[in-house]
């Protein structure tokens, strides 16, 4: 009797919106988020519809914060593009892991769902394929979520920003964190993964200390994707 591998690539209107609904609860704290950008924006000038087509063209939260820091009457475009390359950096690897699911779609659908990747849709996409499960209705709908709370959240934040003016004095900025956190734990629990992370870990910590701004992440990611690829498991 033959038993057919379930297609992990397909991607369906139903699928999209189950994806959507699952990412909500963590869309609201987003909004949180691009309401304290909205907020940091119009404080350092930046007019309305710039904010506002920033969070919708570019949709990177932490990279935005940053852009903000280097805004002024002269922005120096290559610090700018430097900076938002090493926050975002992590991006690469992430669709590296997504490739085996995403090269059975068209170029326009492929490049379509990774314009609306981040870190919290990454990872459900991860843990759904991780199961044999089909992840890019999560991927894509779950992206939707984010990006379109996002967007509300900055819109938010340039008019009425002054209720949450530092989310980080009520944590808020750990949300995120924990959230990829449990999906670490979720995921395989082996020596070989506990490697991984663990000099993933220890190259950020190091990085954060001694290295550039921001560098931590490459780092992170790097030492993360290496010894992943030098502990790889036999077939």
């Amino acid at each position: 009797m033959t038993h057919h591998q379930p297609d992990l690539s397909q991607l369906n209107h139903s699928l999209i919106w189950d994806g959507f609904r699952q990412l909500i609860p963590v869309s609201l704290f987003v909004a949180i988020f691009g309401a304290a950008f909205g907020l940091a924006a119009s404080q350092k000038g930046v007019d309305p519809t710039s904010a506002t087509m920033m969070s919708l063209l570019v949709f990177a939260g932490y990279a935005q914060f940053a852009t903000l820091e280097l805004w002024t009457d002269q922005v120096p475009v290559l610090t700018l593009i430097a900076t938002v390359f090493a926050i975002n950096a992590r991006h690469l690897l992430m669709g590296a892991t997504l490739y085996p699911w995403l090269r059975a779609l068209t170029p326009a659908k492929r490049y379509g769902i990774m314009m609306v990747v981040s870190d919290a849709n990454w990872a459900m996409s991860i843990q759904a394929f991780s199961r044999g499960s089909a992840g890019l209705g999560l991927l894509f709908g779950g992206g939707l979520a984010l990006w379109l709370f996002w967007g509300a959240g900055t819109l938010a934040g340039l008019y009425f920003g002054s209720v949450i003016q530092d989310p980080k004095s009520v944590g808020l900025d750990m949300v995120m964190g924990c959230f990829l956190l449990s999906m670490v734990f979720e995921g395989e629990r082996n020596l070989r993964m506990l490697i991984i992370w663990a000099a993933a870990a220890s190259a950020s910590l190091i990085a954060y200390k001694w290295l550039p701004e921001n560098s931590h992440v490459i780092a992170g990611a790097l030492a993360g994707g290496i010894t992943g690829i030098i502990m790889r498991e036999k077939k």
